[in-house]
């Protein structure tokens, strides 16, 4: 999951109720000994709350729920926003998991950039934001088990004359900048344990800051392609925009959710939370539910398949 602006005025609104957990996911949580002021976990739970980051205008992942009041007994300060007033698959795989810590889950709105360049200076505590698993990322964060795996294309105006990627040899195309999308093109991309295939060769990378933005140069004619995530250019489909995508799949990426490394607080407890978490909710087809009702298609069993410890990851 792009250099995304998120400077969307969003209208603060509905109330969220505090998450409950089951019994045994509480008896879990509630386990785990340590000082709130130097571990991670501890201070989540000991505020209550777990801070995710999101964008409240990128459907189907993530989008402000309109009409939505918020609640006058909630523990997020004015400045975040509350559960009822986001929602999307990456929002409603944040509340899965501060449900099973037995915390309310409040939401903040850094740009895209600020997350996948690490020092959050622990204004938020995980991103789920549909950002790949991949090795420039995981210089300046830790990877936990991806919740879903995407399928990236090409998308082009409809009435173009590609059809296939190799039609887009030297062309001009677009991407997210500072993504995996522009990595790809690049010829710099490398996802541990995933064989990446350049199915372009030499393109003319043109970024954007939003996927939108791109992606209407497209079928303005302004631009040849544009390669994202499958969910992403299907949306700006389903909104009118007259584009197609082309029929092979540049390459799968396996969005994460991201610790930041440069926290000055011990996050091994909290990573093995939320990675025993996402493995249940997988186990349990939790997940396979979400994708079906924000996707319509299984993005899951190939995520759940993902070895995470083959990363080698030693949290601290």
């Amino acid at each position: 999951m792009p250099t995304r602006t998120l400077g969307v005025a969003v209208v603060l609104l509905l109330a969220t109720v505090a998450c409950s957990s089951s019994d045994a996911t509480t008896e879990t949580a509630a386990t785990q000994t340590g000082d709130p002021n130097s571990d991670k976990l501890a201070q989540i739970l000991d505020r209550g709350t777990l801070l995710l980051s999101t964008d409240p205008a990128y459907p189907p992942q993530s989008y402000a729920v309109e009409g939505a009041e918020r609640a006058t007994d909630t523990k997020c300060t004015p400045d975040q926003l509350t559960a009822d007033e986001i929602t999307g698959y990456d929002a409603e795989t944040g509340k899965l998991v501060a449900e099973a810590l037995g915390v309310e889950p409040c939401f903040v709105v850094p740009t895209w950039t600020e997350i996948t360049g690490g020092n959050w200076g622990d204004r938020w505590d995980i991103a789920y934001g549909s950002g790949s698993i991949n090795e420039d990322r995981m210089e300046r964060l830790w990877m936990t088990q991806p919740y879903y795996a995407v399928p990236n294309s090409y998308f082009v105006a409809e009435d173009s004359l590609y059809q296939t990627p190799s039609d887009l040899d030297g062309e001009r195309v677009g991407a997210c900048a500072s993504c995996s999308h522009e990595f790809y093109l690049r010829g710099e991309l490398v996802i541990p344990g995933v064989e990446i295939v350049q199915t372009v060769q030499d393109p003319q990378v043109v970024t954007f800051n939003t996927e939108s933005a791109g992606l209407e140069k497209v079928a303005a004619g302004k631009l040849d392609a544009f390669l994202a995530a499958d969910p992403v250019g299907h949306a700006q489909i389903d909104g009118g925009l007259a584009l197609r995508k082309l029929d092979e799949i540049a390459f799968t990426y396996y969005p994460s959710g991201f610790l930041d490394k440069s926290s000055a607080l011990a996050q091994g407890a909290f990573f093995d939370q939320v990675n025993d978490i996402i493995q249940t909710a997988q186990a349990e087809g939790t997940l396979l539910a979400l994708s079906k009702e924000f996707f319509g298609a299984d993005y899951v069993a190939a995520a759940a398949a993902y070895d995470v410890d083959a990363l080698e990851q030693e949290v601290t």
